[in-house]
């Protein structure tokens, strides 16, 4: 039940971007069309859940037994940018429609704080090997959730009539901000879920 709640809690009320404003640089950069946030939020999630398993072995089998542990931001992101750059590799080769649609905004995974956000969360929450993986995993679904989203809102917007004065970036970050309004809704689904199957957290 403890994974259920970390689940439900990464995605809807510890939400990576509404939430905790972290990855706001690709959140707001692809999400212009929903088949690139589709595509990005897979590419996110592929590169999250696997960077947070090697960030924690890496913590825990290197860093820690030797004392190194003021080197965790560096390992972390080297270990990044090498995941990305295969990510980037495979996708050349296997779908290079995907690649090209996503374009520059692929490099953008190694600088995307949300990836090495969650690789350091877990270790300062004491997660183990399990229970990163499920946050990894749903906090990454958190954030192609709100990419989505955000998308669809996007492509709604250029069917509509918008004044002149909110056009352009004014209005993307008003629309995020209700988005993350929104998702405010769901404060208080941790500490019920918690109530529910008698988790403390």
């Amino acid at each position: 039940m403890e994974y259920i709640l970390i689940f439900i809690t990464a995605i809807f009320v510890n939400n990576i971007v509404l939430s905790q404003f972290l990855g706001i640089c690709p959140f707001l950069g692809v999400s212009k069309k929903i088949d690139t946030a589709l595509g990005m939020g897979a590419a996110v999630t592929f590169v999250l859940t696997l960077a947070t398993i090697v960030t924690w072995l890496v913590q825990k089998l290197v860093l820690e037994p030797f004392g190194l542990q003021y080197l965790q931001t560096l390992a972390f992101i080297l270990v990044i940018a090498a995941l990305v750059q295969m990510v980037e590799i495979v996708l050349k080769k296997v779908s290079p429609s995907l690649y090209q649609a996503l374009g520059i905004f692929l490099p953008l995974i190694t600088t995307n704080c949300a990836v090495l956000g969650v690789a350091i969360l877990v270790i300062q929450k004491d997660y183990n090997l399990l229970q990163s993986v499920v946050y990894a995993f749903s906090t990454a679904i958190g954030f192609a959730l709100s990419l989505v989203l955000f998308a669809g809102i996007r492509e709604q917007q250029e069917l509509v009539k918008i004044p002149k004065g909110m056009q352009g970036m004014s209005i993307v970050l008003v629309s995020a901000g209700l988005l993350a309004l929104a998702f405010m809704g769901f404060s208080g689904l941790q500490s019920g879920l918690g109530a529910i199957f008698g988790i403390t957290n």
